[in-house]
């Protein structure tokens, strides 16, 4: 038997990349399989991840990267007598909450998420650090506990461990610092490598599209999950992408303690009406990939079931006390931290709300502290915004449109006037904007 030609050297790999060639999947694993293991270079895996950037990759190379990256660390191993396990991940927006409340909904429908979720870093807020402003909520959890909470009540909410994907962990902080992160082949396996480590059946993906989102244009959001949905494919998993806007914050909070009592709020049928919406979109692609329900009409039936009931309202209960945190305050939102002191910011013109920058007010909750620009900050859970005028609001000069949620009142003027020219005042009242711009299954 004739013996396999030995593989390329690392840079001879870098190079072929470099010209435009395709890497194996054998080629792939072994520079990954490399890195993982400290024998590839830091150094070497940015001249990789460069490469990548200017001459992407086809569709079996990002999915060799996927499961390469995957495989560099446990994946997780999910009793399949217990239903499909269906998780979802979005790419990261302004005011976006939806898994604090689309989790416990779905788990209460009989859905099995095991859902690991992020930190906010820039304008984006983080699932985690929103948990955290709840007292006493543990994000840390080990694989066996994960599994063991996801099968006894049907769903956890935690951070990625350092035995998840680790490839992927140490690329992503190469990939932040040498101006590669825009990259739809790199962006894929990042997210996906996380996802299909968990062991899931299924995954619906909200990709964001806007000034507040990192896809801007959505014809870069249509290929990225065209991309997501190809590759999940491939590796033989059900996966949905949904297209929704992000020109504006979701919801009308920016900051942890804030939006994670907004989130609250759902569970019990109140809350503003776009995080509902998206939320319930979005459930009920994960209840029709779990099997539960054929169509998006009954499966959307069954969240407003569990939600009338009460039933998602206490599967929040269960998860929160499950996880270490105060459980009271499911029914006891005041339990968040609350910052001491309020400023308000009001029209300088009348006119209707045409938009809320979601960028600039991102940007604008992120000096106040609710946010961070390195993965080492801390943050403040009380800080943030509340919106009380949104988009499609008549106003009148003089009239409050927003509040900023502040440690202290000193030096804040700056933040007041960059969120007050994020606000889009015009004469005409706008048209109705569709929170749901496409939706990619194939």
């Amino acid at each position: 038997m004739a013996k396999a030609a030995p593989l390329p050297t690392v840079p001879e790999l870098i190079a072929l990349k470099r010209d435009g060639k395709a890497l194996t999947a054998t080629q792939i694993e072994h520079l990954i399989d490399g890195f993982t293991r400290g024998e590839v270079a830091d150094y070497q895996m940015s001249a990789l991840a460069m490469a990548i950037y200017l001459r992407s990759m086809t569709p079996a190379e990002t999915a060799a990267l996927t499961l390469a990256m995957r495989d560099s660390g446990d994946v997780v191993k999910l009793s399949q007598a217990r239903g499909r396990y269906v998780d979802k991940h979005s790419t990261g927006g302004v005011g976006d909450k939806v898994s604090i409340c689309l989790a416990p909904i779905v788990a209460a429908c009989g859905v099995r998420v095991p859902m690991v979720s992020g930190r906010g870093l820039g304008h984006t807020g983080g699932t985690l650090d929103k948990l955290e402003s709840i007292e006493g909520f543990s994000v840390d959890m080990s694989v066996a506990d994960f599994v063991a909470q996801v099968d006894s009540l049907g769903c956890a909410l935690i951070g990625q461990t350092a035995d998840i994907a680790p490839a992927d962990k140490r690329l992503y902080a190469l990939r932040d610092v040498t101006g590669t992160v825009e990259s739809i082949p790199l962006i894929t396996a990042s997210i996906l490598s996380k996802k299909l480590a968990e062991g899931i059946d299924a995954l619906v993906l909200d990709v964001k599209v806007g000034r507040g989102a990192f896809m801007k244009s959505l014809d870069d959001a249509r290929e990225l999950a065209r991309s997501l949905v190809r590759v999940g494919k491939l590796a033989k998993k059900k996966v949905t992408a949904i297209l929704t806007p992000m020109e504006s914050p979701l919801g009308r909070t920016i900051g942890n303690a804030l939006e994670t009592r907004e989130a609250l709020e759902i569970l019990t049928g109140g809350g503003p009406r776009d995080l509902r919406e998206i939320t319930f979109v979005l459930g009920a692609e994960m209840i029709r990939l779990a099997g539960l329900a054929k169509a998006e009409g009954p499966a959307r039936a069954m969240m407003a079931s569990v939600i009338d009931n009460g039933a998602a309202a206490r599967k929040m209960r269960e998860i929160i006390a499950a996880q270490g945190g105060d459980a009271r305050v499911v029914d006891e939102p005041d339990r968040l931290p609350t910052a001491p002191t309020r400023v308000k910011v009001k029209a300088d013109r009348a006119g209707f709300v045409h938009g809320i920058h979601a960028l600039e007010a991102g940007m604008t909750a992120l000096g106040l502290g609710a946010g961070r620009t390195r993965a080492d900050q801390a943050i403040d859970p009380r800080v943030g915004i509340v919106l009380h005028k949104i988009r499609g609001d008549r106003v009148a000069e003089g009239d409050v449109l927003a509040e900023l949620h502040v440690a202290e009142r000193k030096g804040t003027a700056p933040a007041a006037k960059r969120l007050l020219a994020a606000y889009e005042i015009k004469p005409r009242a706008p048209k109705l904007q569709p929170l749901v711009l496409d939706t990619i299954r194939r």
